[in-house]
């Protein structure tokens, strides 16, 4: 009897120990989930996955059937798009482009919601690249940004070879979501702005949720919405999480002088609205929205039901701040990594297409672009005439 006492007090200590340890793990899960997706290893040492060969279909998430040749029936531009994270880390500072879960991921989630609002501005080409993981965003430590920096040499090869093999003098955009929209702004600096042929056939380009300096943008910020050769950049919180706002500043890294990523250090990022087409620093109210869109999940080159009025937006301080969508469906959905991705709706998934669509239609009414005609597909076979003297006698028959 007397040694109920006993194992009663030991229950309740084991019991308290529980609660101790659980609501530790709640406190610092953030911490702990963070923990499991480092490396462990110096970036200085580490041994990337190989090199992928853009001259094959496989190094390209998306690409048109027959990339080298197009038609009167393709849409009037092409769009390179560069994806934003989808792998979240563990082995790897840096993913395979193989990984089948980056890619399943990128296929369910990324392609409908991110890729679907431009495909009727033009043919599609999305390489996969040794991305940085998941876990190299989360932090600012110095082998996260060497990771990020890799990223860029596979984008930069994989957008040459777009060019120089498939692009045949057509206007094209360039789309980046957030990891994807930084290394958009070095490869807008890099490729496009030093290149006046280039930049001369660039419809707009776009950097969703990724930040680049309102001061010192890679080409000039989109003022309106029919304007051709310009830059859409913002990164976003809502209005309710002030602590957001501050984060996507106070973290958010940008390009610098030597191919180095430094933060923002007090200067405010570009802010463009999407619900004005402008960048611009008035309120949007949400019946300006032409359609927030969930794709997650539906079938590819489907057009997905969109909902107007959700959100209102306008920049603030250098942020998008958007109220709280109505709708259930645009809420954050998944697991842990999943929640620290972007999120698997678009909010301006109408807004975005009639801008793309407004941004080439203008080029191409521009008198002094000259849009190139399509590759000649077909061939006629030709038969031989007959040859006539001058006295009027056949010299060679068909």
């Amino acid at each position: 009897m007397a040694d109920r006492p006993i194992r009663r007090w030991i229950i309740w200590v084991l019991a308290a120990l529980l609660t101790l340890l659980a609501t530790a793990a709640f406190i610092w899960r953030d911490d702990i989930l963070r923990t499991t997706l480092d490396p462990k290893e110096p970036f200085q040492i580490y041994s990337p996955p190989p090199a992928p060969d853009y001259s094959q279909r496989a190094a390209w998430a998306l690409l048109p059937a027959k990339p080298e040749a197009w038609s009167t029936n393709d849409p009037p531009a092409d769009v390179f798009f560069i994806s934003p994270t989808t792998f979240n880390g563990g082995v790897h500072w840096n993913a395979p482009i193989n990984d089948t879960k980056a890619d399943r991921l990128f296929r369910r989630m990324i392609a409908p919601n991110y890729v679907g609002p431009f495909q009727r501005a033009g043919r599609l080409f999305a390489p996969r690249y040794r991305q940085a993981s998941l876990y190299s965003l989360m932090t600012l430590r110095e082998d996260a940004r060497e990771a990020r920096r890799f990223a860029y040499a596979d984008v930069a090869a994989a957008f040459r070879r777009y060019i120089q093999a498939y692009n045949n003098g057509r206007p094209f955009l360039i789309v980046g979501v957030e990891q994807g929209g930084t290394l958009a702004e070095r490869l807008l600096a890099e490729e496009v702005a030093t290149d006046p042929a280039l930049k001369a056939r660039l419809a707009g380009a776009y950097m969703i949720e990724a930040a680049t300096p309102a001061d010192a943008p890679p080409i000039t910020p989109c003022r309106q919405r029919a304007e051709a050769g310009c830059l859409a950049a913002w990164v976003s919180a809502f209005d309710n999480d002030p602590q957001r706002a501050k984060d996507v500043v106070d973290r958010s890294l940008v390009w610098a002088a030597g191919a180095q990523l430094e933060n923002l250090h007090g200067r405010l990022p570009l802010c463009f609205n999407p619900l004005f087409g402008a960048t611009t620093t008035a309120l949007a109210p949400a019946k300006l929205g032409l359609g927030a869109a969930n794709a997650t999940g539906l079938e590819w080159g489907a057009r997905p039901p969109f909902l107007t009025r959700q959100v209102s937006a306008q920049c603030r301080n250098g942020v998008l701040r958007i109220s709280r969508p109505k709708a259930s469906m645009l809420k954050p959905q998944g697991d842990w990594a999943d929640r620290q991705k972007v999120p698997g709706y678009n909010l301006f998934y109408a807004d975005l297409e009639a801008d793309a669509m407004a941004r080439v239609a203008t080029l191409l009414a521009d008198p002094n672009y000259h849009q190139p005609a399509p590759a000649i597909t077909t061939s006629v076979a030709l038969k031989p005439s007959p040859v006539h003297a001058l006295d009027g006698r056949v010299i060679r028959r068909p």
